[in-house]
């Protein structure tokens, strides 16, 4: 019979709490499914997310509102020899951006878009978008934003599964804002 610290005897205490401690805690079989439907997925759904990105990438660098891309899938990254030995030429599906005005013109990119969501997580199936000085780092000075790798006019994308004439689109008309 298991006591607790009060005195009061609990079986049914310890019949959760020991196997919790020995074993870990367990998800659902339906969590479980969920995880295994993406997990079986996630191949598929990389090779497109990191197609769209490099073609995302492209566009943007000839874009006259950006002012800067960077992403390892492009030539002229620092790191694309690594992403091409290390990751078969799939740099990823995240890249940052200098848009045009700054701190207001990275806000007034974000609430312009229609497609990305403005959401900080990746690898989603969907395009995401954040402007990190309005956003995440809102409270921090342009020294604070330099000294975390921030600029005020960045952008960063999780760039997602949709169809990549419907994602240099919404990158446009956005930009078309700013």
């Amino acid at each position: 019979m298991y006591t607790d610290a009060q005195g009061a005897k609990g079986d049914t205490l310890r019949a959760r709490v020991v196997p919790l401690r020995n074993t870990g805690a367990a998800i659902s079989p339906f969590n479980a499914f969920l995880i295994l439907q993406g997990i079986e997925t996630l191949a598929l759904r990389m090779d497109r997310i990191c197609a769209n990105t490099v073609k995302v990438a492209n566009h943007l660098k000839k874009h006259k509102k950006v002012k800067w891309v960077n992403y390892a899938g492009l030539p002229d990254h620092p790191d694309h020899a690594l992403a091409q030995k290390y990751m078969g030429g799939r740099a990823s599906g995240i890249l940052t951006f200098g848009v045009e005005g700054g701190r207001e013109g990275g806000a007034r990119f974000q609430d312009a878009v229609k497609l990305f969501v403005r959401l900080v997580n990746i690898g989603d199936a969907r395009s995401l978008v954040c402007h990190p000085a309005s956003t995440t780092h809102r409270q921090l000075s342009a020294e604070e934003l330099g000294k975390a790798g921030v600029t005020e006019d960045t952008v960063r994308l999780s760039v997602g599964i949709e169809h990549i004439d419907d994602l240099t689109e919404d990158l446009d008309q956005a930009l078309a804002a700013v």
